[in-house]
C-alpha cells in the first residue's frame, strides 16, 4: 500500500512541476466558463440605427428617442435622402435603417403612414431579431395614440433569401484556415527537435529567418490548395456567391494564412514536443476563434472586455472582411483596415518567432 501512495505522490509531483499541464488543468475550465457564459448570447446589444425622417414631426421624434433610449439600440446617424441608405451599410456605419414616410403624423390615422426597415441580412438570425425588436418598440411608442394605423415593411439587404450559409461560410472559412494552418506549422520545428535533426539545421550556414521561412513555404502552398477547395465548395455546393473581387478575397485569405502559419511557427518555437504543439494550436485556438470572431455570436452583443479581447483574434478581422467582399460585394477600399491589421499581425508573429527561435539546444 505504501508503494501505491508513493506512486500517487510521484504523479502529483510530475503534474505540479509542469506549468503547462497545470495551466490546462486549472486554467482552461475557468477560461471556458467565462467565455461560454458571456460570449454565448442571443440578445441584441449595441445595434446601430440610422434614421431617415423627412417629416421630423412629434410622433417620429418620439419613436426615434424611444429607439435611442432602448438598451438594445443606439441611433448613430440621421440620413438626408434614400440614396444614403446603401452607402451607410457599405461604410459599415449602421446595422439597420428606419425610414418614415412623409407627413407620418398626419397620415397616422388614415392608414397611409408607413415605416420601412432596411436590415443587413448577412446574419439572418440577427436581422430577424433586430426587425422584431424595432417593430415592438415602435408599437410601444404609439400605444397612447388612439386609432394609430400604420404599416411596417422590411427590406433585407445582401441576403434577401435569409440563407444561413451566407453567415456561416465566411466564419467556417476563417476557422478552417486558422486552425489547419496553425496546426500544420506548429509541429514543424518541434518535430526536428524530437527526431534529433535540429542540430544539423543549427550548424548549417543558413540564418534562422531562412530556416523559419523554409519551414513555412510548403505549408503555404498546401494552404493555398485548401483555400481553392474551400472557395469551390462554397460557391458550387453551398451556393454562396462571391459578389466582390475574387482577387481581393484571395488576398485577404492569403494574409490570414500567413498569420496562421506564423502563429504556428511561434507555438513551435515555444514547446518541446508535438503533442503539446497540437494541443495549443488545436484546442487553444479553436475556442477563441469560434466564440470571439463573430463566427457564431455577434461580437457587438458581448461584454466590453470580450469585445476588446476579440480584437487580437485574427479570424475576427478576416470574417468581417470576407462578408464585405463575398456577400456585400464591396471592394478593397472597404476592407483596407482589416487587411492592414492582418498584415501587422503577421509581421509581429514572424518577428516574435525569430526572437524565440533557439539557436542553441538546451
Amino acid at each position: 500500500m505504501k508503494q501505491f501512495w508513493a506512486f500517487i505522490k510521484i504523479e502529483f509531483f510530475h503534474i505540479f512541476r509542469d506549468r503547462r499541464t497545470m495551466m490546462i488543468l486549472l486554467g482552461m475550465p475557468v477560461l471556458q466558463i467565462i467565455l461560454f457564459g458571456f460570449a454565448i448570447t442571443t440578445e441584441l446589444n449595441h445595434s446601430r440605427i440610422a434614421v431617415l425622417d423627412p417629416s421630423k414631426d412629434m410622433v417620429t421624434t418620439r419613436i426615434t428617442e424611444r429607439l435611442d433610449q432602448n438598451r438594445y439600440f443606439s441611433v448613430v446617424k440621421e440620413l438626408s435622402s434614400a440614396a444614403d441608405i446603401e452607402n451607410v451599410f457599405r461604410r459599415d456605419e449602421a446595422d439597420i435603417v428606419v425610414t418614415f414616410t412623409h407627413d407620418f403624423d398626419k397620415n397616422l390615422r388614415t392608414g397611409e403612414a408607413g415605416i420601412q426597415l432596411v436590415v443587413d441580412a448577412t446574419d439572418p438570425n440577427t436581422a430577424s431579431m433586430m426587425s422584431d425588436y424595432v417593430q415592438g418598440i415602435v408599437g410601444q411608442a404609439l400605444q397612447g395614440d388612439q386609432a394609430a394605423n400604420f404599416n411596417v415593411q422590411t427590406h433585407l439587404l445582401f441576403n434577401p433569401q435569409m440563407k444561413s450559409a451566407y453567415n456561416f461560410v465566411p466564419g467556417v472559412m476563417g476557422l478552417i484556415l486558422m486552425l489547419i494552418c496553425a496546426m500544420m506549422t506548429s509541429i514543424s520545428i518541434v518535430r526536428e527537435k524530437e527526431i534529433g535533426t535540429m542540430e544539423v539545421l543549427l550548424i548549417s550556414p543558413i540564418r534562422p529567418i531562412f530556416i523559419i521561412i523554409a519551414k513555412a513555404v510548403p505549408y503555404l502552398v498546401l494552404s493555398c490548395v485548401n483555400l481553392i477547395t474551400i472557395l469551390l465548395l462554397s460557391v458550387y455546393v453551398l451556393h454562396v456567391p462571391v459578389e466582390g473581387s475574387l482577387f481581393t478575397l484571395s488576398f485577404l485569405s492569403l494574409l490570414l494564412i500567413i498569420v496562421a502559419l506564423s502563429l504556428g511557427l511561434f507555438i513551435s518555437c515555444l514547446v518541446d514536443n508535438q503533442v503539446g504543439a497540437m494541443l495549443i494550436s488545436g484546442m487553444g485556438l479553436m475556442m477563441p476563434v469560434m466564440l470571439l470572431s463573430g463566427m457564431i455570436f455577434p461580437v457587438e452583443s458581448m461584454p466590453a472586455i470580450l469585445r476588446w479581447i476579440s480584437n487580437i483574434v485574427p479570424a475576427k478581422w478576416y470574417i468581417m472582411a470576407v462578408k464585405k467582399v463575398m456577400i456585400e460585394g464591396m471592394g478593397f477600399e472597404a476592407v483596407w483596415k482589416e487587411a492592414v491589421i492582418l498584415a501587422g499581425m503577421a509581421l509581429f508573429l514572424i518577428c516574435l518567432s525569430l526572437k524565440k527561435f533557439k539557436v542553441r539546444l538546451e
